[in-house]
């Protein structure tokens, strides 16, 4: 049972004596109302952002527990106590469960928060970053940032923009982080990939750029990140090309080769020992996983587009 927008990236999913509850739990939220069935998680689970399970917790988890893969893509988990008492976040407190349970707050359902950063006060890099619309290059980072806030800083309540390691930085500029860096960039949910042979130039590029926007239906405006290897540190034509259009972010071999392009290699790509540059480049700082274009070759770049 479907009783809202497809699209919406809340599903409250009720089992059928919860009815009413689940009900009253989607209008708050304006959520997607889904009535429990055997495959209704694996049915939510990639369509979803966070999904506010009214059971138990314990159907919620044995039903989740085999679609899980990663947390920067697996949804966020919610479970709601039949009697609307307590809201557990207990996948993704980071990722939409913690704000999802607090909202929950208003029916005066009590929000039960186990992240320790929230716990203390202290702002983590997932929150500053969904505060700020922002896209976090190195994900990896995120455990030992929040970790030293917790062993570093008092307790900080109330408003951040004060917050004394969050730093901003306006262009031009350049930004060398080191390893204990979480890096944010303030962008559209749209990130491109590009690929280029060696010297090519910077109308090369943007006339690719121009052309993969086109045939992805997408303005050039929204997108403000683009993403190659690190091998193409040294290209000036691609330095040119976006310098006045957004950020370029270069990755390095291990991260492209961890990701799974649509479109294997082609030789130019394999003699640089990766399995590809413009799809699996976007695909690393994506938020969703998802090729919006997949990779088109424009003379001598190649471009893909993910979000």
């Amino acid at each position: 049972m479907n009783t809202a927008d497809s699209q919406s990236s809340i599903a409250v999913i009720a089992l059928e004596r919860f009815f009413e509850i689940g009900k009253l739990i989607s209008e708050s939220l304006e959520a997607v109302l889904i009535l429990y069935h055997d495959d209704v998680f694996t049915f939510a689970h990639s369509r979803y952002d966070v999904l506010v399970a009214v059971m138990s917790s314990g159907i919620a988890i044995r039903k989740i527990a085999p679609l899980l893969t990663d947390k920067w893509y697996d949804p966020a988990l919610v479970v709601v106590t039949p009697d609307m008492k307590y809201a557990i976040p207990v996948l993704g407190g980071h990722h939409g469960g913690n704000e999802i349970a607090e909202r929950l707050g208003q029916l005066g359902i009590i929000p039960v928060i186990s992240t320790a950063t929230e716990i203390r006060g202290v702002p983590s890099v997932e929150r500053v970053a969904q505060i700020y619309d922002a896209a976090i290059m190195n994900r990896d980072s995120t455990r030992a940032v929040n970790g030293a806030f917790l062993d570093n800083m008092k307790d900080v309540h109330g408003d951040i923009s004060g917050f004394p390691s969050l730093i901003r930085v306006h262009p031009p500029a350049i930004a060398l982080a080191t390893p204990g860096v979480s890096v944010l960039i303030t962008s559209s949910p749209y990130i491109m990939g590009i690929g280029c042979r060696r010297g090519t130039s910077k109308v090369e590029i943007e006339e690719a750029i121009e052309a993969g926007c086109k045939e992805a239906g997408i303005p050039i405006s929204a997108i403000t990140t683009y993403a190659t290897t690190v091998q193409k540190l040294h290209e000036t034509g691609l330095h040119e090309a976006i310098r006045d259009r957004g950020s370029l972010v270069f990755l390095d071999d291990k991260t492209i080769n961890e990701q799974q392009p649509h479109i294997m290699s082609n030789s130019q790509a394999q003699r640089l020992g990766l399995c590809g540059v413009s799809e699996p480049a976007c695909l690393a700082l994506s938020t969703y996983g998802e090729l919006v274009l997949e990779k088109q070759v424009y003379g001598r770049v190649t471009i893909a587009i993910a979000r």
